[in-house]
């Protein structure tokens, strides 16, 4: 990580955080309010295979606004559709990112086998605006999207969504509300513990 800092610097670049998560019809449970003597029962459509994946980076740069970046793929289970993300939607991603930060990107993420595909190692080579480091193994708590993964799943605890649309249009509902508050995204890189990023040498 310290390298990765020392870069962004060097480069007056942002460092973007990656991570995918997925979210299912199945809701997630938590505590709720109920009159007392009655538990409170909430109806859900957890059948089938229907599936919202995110692909999102946090970003940071000093002096700018923090900044989330994501994208959603829905998987219905008809034959054919993907059911995640793949190495060319990853590209995209990073592609649209660099073109809204206009800067360089220090990439951290994690150590999944589709980060080291040679497709995905070709299109980094490709791009000399893209630097990219490895998180240690087994190390989700140094990532703050993996944060941002939690906080929405928390908002979606107890939500009975019962179709496709209603389900991708929840979770970006939830990922937009995120966008527009930088002191969350500021807050999930300090939950990590790591120190800021340096800011750029004069």
């Amino acid at each position: 990580m310290a390298g990765a800092k020392r870069v962004a610097a060097r480069q007056d670049a942002w460092i973007c955080f990656a991570d995918e998560c997925g979210q299912t019809l199945r809701a997630h449970k938590a505590t709720t309010w109920a009159p007392k003597g009655v538990t409170p029962i909430v109806k859900v459509t957890a059948k089938g295979t229907v599936r919202v994946s995110v692909a999102g980076l946090c970003c940071y740069r000093p002096g700018h606004r923090s900044r989330l970046i994501y994208r959603t793929l829905l998987y219905r289970g008809r034959k054919g559709e993907p059911k995640g993300f793949r190495e060319p939607d990853l590209i995209r991603l990073l592609d649209a990112a660099h073109q809204q930060l206009q800067a360089p990107i220090v990439l951290v993420w994690d150590r999944l086998s589709l980060h080291r595909t040679p497709a995905i190692q070709a299109a980094i080579a490709a791009r000399p605006w893209l630097r990219v480091y490895l998180l240690p193994a087994y190390a989700p708590e140094l990532n703050p999207a993996e944060k941002v993964w939690s906080t929405m799943k928390g908002s979606l605890a107890n939500l009975a969504v019962r179709t496709a649309n209603d389900l991708a249009a929840a979770v970006k509902n939830r990922l937009n509300r995120m966008q527009y508050r930088a002191g969350l995204i500021d807050a999930f890189f300090t939950g990590t513990g790591l120190s800021p990023p340096a800011p750029a040498r004069p």
